[in-house]
């Protein structure tokens, strides 16, 4: 069995490598496929694309979101709050 694959050794902290794996879960991902992931990521441009486009959304309409998120934080601080009450 033959792969184009080549592997390497990293050391980590073991706060970065727990938070890591962490990121690599939240987004279904096993640690080495997330780790190529942030390198391709990284050094094909796709990640300052990507972080481009989030910033002229938000130059659009980030006054728009704001005040979008402030109605919605008013709404649950006025909500009454359900504290699992006897039926």
């Amino acid at each position: 069995m033959s792969s184009d694959r080549k592997q390497t050794q990293l050391r980590l902290a073991p706060d970065v490598l727990a938070a890591g794996k962490d990121a690599a879960a939240a987004r279904g991902l096993d640690f080495n496929k997330y780790v190529e992931r942030l390198i391709v990521e990284d050094t094909t441009g796709a990640r300052a694309a990507g972080m481009a486009a989030a910033q002229r959304l938000l130059d659009a309409h980030g006054d728009f979101l704001s005040d979008l998120e402030a109605d919605l934080d008013a709404q649950h601080a006025s909500a009454p709050q359900d504290r699992g009450a006897a039926a």
